[in-house]
């Protein structure tokens, strides 16, 4: 349940989403708690960042990246500019519901965890789509959960909060996609309280603009072995 009286910062890194990312930044404005929004144009082509430079909203940040240097690389920008207690990490595609932060936001907030992650796989709604890119999805998680100890449902969801006391405390370098299994990692080995709750999830087609393919995959896998044994 939405809560005004609590403050988060939400991240959104973007990169040629400009149907919806609009759409994003007004969901997320609305989503019932108090926030900051800070949007992270990683050199978008299609008209994203010109969008964000006439967007009048007092509540949005915009910094933008003179060339494309992937997600994890925004978040970072983003994270450094957090200034609210609670951080979450929002998609600029409308496959995450901001009407979720309730269910996400709930065990930082009574003090149970310190990361908290949006599982695509525990009984909330989702669009029936890809079987090799679910199977992709489960084959990394249980990867990282042989290296970590952890038992997540799904380490690559695209919806994770924080306590940003503990995630400014980490020192992060992924640029890519990587970020997701850097982050497990580091939250594994820093014995964070990881909490995991389930949240409904919107997937879209290639040709509606999915980015993420088979070579992310096989990427995270090497990241995820780097990560624990190199890092």
């Amino acid at each position: 349940m939405a809560n005004a009286e609590v403050s988060i910062s939400v991240v959104i890194p973007v990169y040629n989403e400009v149907a919806t990312i609009g759409e994003v930044i007004r969901r997320v404005l609305n989503c019932g708690y108090e926030c900051e929004v800070i949007v992270v144009d990683d050199a978008s082509t299609d008209g994203t960042r010109e969008f964000l430079q006439k967007l009048e909203e007092p509540r949005v940040q915009r910094f933008y990246h003179a060339v494309n240097r992937g997600k994890g690389s925004a978040l970072r920008l983003g994270f450094a500019a957090v200034r609210n207690p609670f951080v979450i990490v929002q998609d600029a595609d409308l496959e995450y519901d901001p009407r979720d932060y309730g269910v996400v936001l709930a065990p930082l907030i009574d003090g149970r965890a310190d990361m908290v992650y949006g599982s695509r796989f525990l009984a909330g709604p989702h669009r029936v789509l890809f079987f090799w890119h679910y199977l992709a999805n489960r084959l990394v998680t249980l990867l990282s959960n042989m290296v970590t100890d952890l038992n997540l449902t799904d380490m690559e969801t695209g919806m994770k909060a924080f306590r940003r006391d503990k995630l400014t405390a980490l020192k992060l370098s992924a640029n890519r996609f990587t970020f997701e299994p850097e982050i497990t990692a580091k939250a594994a080995r820093a014995r964070w309280r990881i909490y995991e709750v389930p949240i409904s999830y919107s997937g879209r087609t290639y040709e509606e603009g999915k980015k993420i393919g088979w070579r992310d995959a096989l990427a995270a896998f090497a990241a995820i072995v780097y990560y624990r044994f190199a890092d």
